[in-house]
């Protein structure tokens, strides 16, 4: 196996939010119509529609949940006193992001556990299956999988309600945790280029499961799967469905070369 180019040390790694384009962009970019011009009190009027929401919160909120734990579990492996601390405020990032979603489920009027079950499985089994054996395992594994991740739930929520958009965009807004670990797996192989290889594979593993685990997630739930082929969601067909996936492998490749490796 080939051993990525090493990434030039000296280079400045790009902002997170340049690195890759965010997926969704075209559709914002699209005249807003339908339930995307709706406010939540308005659109919710449908059940189909207020089913699938309750939905998509209640995964968002245990994600960020699980990303808390993990991000704090993660924290014992960091090689200095600064990393665990850069950590520590990520993790108490990600627990604020779950509090809102948390917080919009009850003034709804849904209750946040009852919303989070349905989703608790295939995230722990995505976690499990996945766990990190070093430091620069655990940095990949926030970055491409959160990422992905983020990009599915970009790519939703430019077809929700005003309300519930600006909510879940506000939620998936960069702890930090991009440019730092960025920042640390470029270092990490200008110093050692074997670990690029190691590094890549991981990755690429990361990218399957966090798929394989979706797909899961929205065929269990018929009010996610309608919004995503159809129905609710407004002119959200399979055709639009196959270029959402499309953009978000594209966005995983932009971003594995800004960590230096091979997608």
């Amino acid at each position: 196996m080939e051993t990525p180019e090493t990434p030039d040390p000296t280079s400045v790694p790009e902002s997170a939010g340049d690195r890759a384009p965010k997926p969704g962009k075209a559709a914002d970019e699209a005249p807003v119509t339908g339930i995307a011009a709706q406010d939540w009190a308005t659109a919710s009027a449908d059940p189909h529609y207020r089913a699938a929401v309750v939905d998509l919160l209640g995964a968002l909120a245990y994600g960020e949940l699980a990303a808390f734990e993990r991000l704090a579990e993660d924290a014992k492996l960091a090689p200095t006193l600064e990393d665990k601390a850069e950590l520590a405020a990520m993790a108490a990032a990600e627990f604020h992001h779950f509090e809102r979603l948390r917080d919009r489920l009850a003034e709804i009027g849904e209750a946040p556990n009852k919303a989070m079950l349905p989703f608790k499985a295939a995230l722990d089994d995505f976690h499990r299956q996945t766990a990190p054996s070093d430091w620069l395992e655990g940095l990949v594994k926030a970055y491409v999988g959160d990422s992905i991740a983020s990009d599915f739930y970009r790519e939703v929520a430019a077809r929700l309600d005003t309300d519930t958009r600006t909510l879940v965009l506000a939620v998936l807004d960069d702890t930090g945790h991009a440019s730092f670990a960025v920042e640390k797996v470029r270092a990490a192989i200008a110093a050692e280029p074997r670990v690029g290889g190691r590094l890549a594979l991981w990755a690429r593993r990361l990218m399957g499961e966090a798929l394989s685990q979706a797909q899961r997630v929205v065929a269990d739930r018929d009010a996610l799967s309608t919004m995503l082929v159809g129905g609710v969601a407004d002119g959200f067909d399979l055709a639009e469905v196959g270029r959402m996936f499309s953009r978000i492998t594209e966005a995983h490749t932009k971003r594995m070369a800004a960590l230096g490796l091979a997608a």
